[in-house]
């Protein structure tokens, strides 16, 4: 579990949850966090699973809303990022893996 909540897009996940001023849909959910629709489809089954999350079926549609106990995590989460963004000024990178630079492409001569 300990693995689940710190990954950076798990926890825009669970902090755009907090927002009930919306329905959440698994799609909107993964545009709100950056994340694709399949891992926030894994995400949601194993927060369902641990209780942080519900989910209830409108047609094709689900709408998820976190729980009670879901909604303190996410509060602490929440908290923790808030908190770790103040002190350290930390700022996340777009890509979390660098991408190696191209050479630029060589000038073609026009005759």
């Amino acid at each position: 579990m300990d693995n689940l909540i710190f990954k950076y897009k798990h926890a825009k996940i669970l902090i755009a949850l907090r927002d009930n001023s919306q329905s959440w849909y698994l799609a909107s959910l993964a545009k709100a966090a950056g994340a694709t629709y399949v891992h926030t489809c894994n995400f949601v089954e194993s927060c369902e699973q641990i209780g942080f999350i519900t989910s209830e079926k409108h047609g094709k549609e689900k709408i998820i809303k976190l729980t009670e106990r879901g909604s303190k995590v996410a509060d602490m989460v929440a908290s923790i990022y808030s908190e770790l963004s103040s002190t350290q000024n930390i700022q996340r990178p777009s890509s979390p893996v660098s991408q190696p630079q191209k050479p630029p492409l060589p000038q073609v001569q026009q005759r």
